[in-house]
């Protein structure tokens, strides 16, 4: 059993959906078709209950293709309402494989501005670029990443973790993230997915800082901090912070936003996280997976862009639905993203 899973995952499981749904209608498209010579030839007909199955479980393109090219049932109201009703359900599934299929597969580069009262003055227009749950990116696709921000001219970029642990596969997606040019330096946490002691050393081998319920001040009135997984350790926004000053805007790196809930992040001014990878298989955009109380504890709340309602202490908790792919599982009205923010100062 593990064989034919491991198998499925390797060839791709939108693919073999998109093969089932393609047999699916040329099934359909055939049943018609056959029934259809068989009444001009006056033999033992295909039950129309049948025909009724085939069209409504997925077949309705082939129903209604047969139905056009064959001349069949198109003068019964029955069919022809079975039909339009087909097509409407085999419409969805189609739509999301090919959305699965193209956008899902491209990076998107979202740009956002955020205005604070405690963002220094000084350092209006700063450019902070963030990225997480990298997983199983290919190196060539965090190459073409890294390329991409070394044109947008960033300031800062910040990691919010899940790398693949598994063959050393991180080792290859830091070394192109560290072609990035970012003027104020390369920080990150770690994920539920990293063993951070091999993570963080690999990020200082490659002149990245980690940030492990730590901070420090990136500038004058500006304070970074991050802390531990989760899941996986212990997270403690108190210890991350604590050495801000009164005044100075703290941005904090939490790969799950569900930290934001369970502690105060009293003098936090914005929260970045990822790990809800946008709910990965949505419907439409609507991330059903997450309302399993597995992923996030909080619904969609966390699901992608600022959190739906406010979060503890009224921070500002900014979700990314990440870069990669876990192990091939396939995104589905989920797009990846780097996010970019520019900063401004609302005094």
């Amino acid at each position: 059993m593990a064989n034919i899973v491991n198998s499925i995952i390797r060839f791709g499981i939108i693919e073999l959906f998109a093969l089932i749904f393609a047999a699916i209608n040329v099934f359909t498209f055939v049943l018609y078709a056959a029934d259809k010579s068989r009444a001009i030839k006056g033999k033992w007909r295909i039950r129309e209950g049948v025909l009724v199955f085939f069209t409504l479980a997925l077949g309705g393109i082939g129903a209604l293709l047969a139905m056009r090219l064959c001349r069949h049932k198109t003068t019964r109201t029955k069919f022809k309402i079975t039909a339009a009703i087909g097509l409407l359900i085999a419409l969805v599934p189609l739509i999301h494989i090919a959305h699965a299929l193209t956008l899902d597969r491209t990076i998107r580069f979202v740009e956002l501005e955020f205005a604070s009262d405690n963002w220094p003055q000084e350092l209006d227009g700063y450019r902070i670029a963030f990225m997480t749950d990298f997983h199983t990116i290919t190196d060539e696709a965090m190459r073409e990443i890294a390329a991409e921000l070394n044109r947008r001219d960033i300031d800062l970029l910040l990691l919010g973790g899940d790398f693949s642990m598994w063959h050393s596969h991180y080792q290859g997606t830091l070394r192109e993230i560290a072609a990035i040019n970012a003027a104020d330096g390369i920080f990150g946490v770690d994920g539920n997915h990293d063993t951070h002691t091999l993570l963080f050393a690999a990020m200082r081998q490659h002149g990245m800082t980690p940030l492990d319920n730590t901070g420090l001040h990136i500038r004058d009135g500006f304070f970074l901090a991050g802390v531990h997984d989760m899941w996986n350790r212990n997270p403690d926004i108190a210890a991350a912070i604590a050495g801000a000053n009164v005044g100075d805007f703290v941005l904090l790196v939490s790969h799950n936003p569900d930290v934001t809930m369970a502690q105060s992040t009293a003098g936090v001014d914005l929260v970045l996280s990822g790990h809800t990878h946008g709910g990965q298989i949505t419907f439409f955009g609507f991330p059903v997976y997450l309302l399993r109380d597995h992923i996030t504890s909080y619904g969609t709340r966390f699901a992608r862009g600022f959190a739906r309602q406010t979060a503890s202490d009224d921070a500002a908790v900014f979700t990314s639905s990440g870069v990669g792919t876990y192990y091939n599982i396939p995104r589905i009205f989920a797009r990846p993203e780097v996010v970019i923010f520019t900063m401004r100062s609302k005094n």
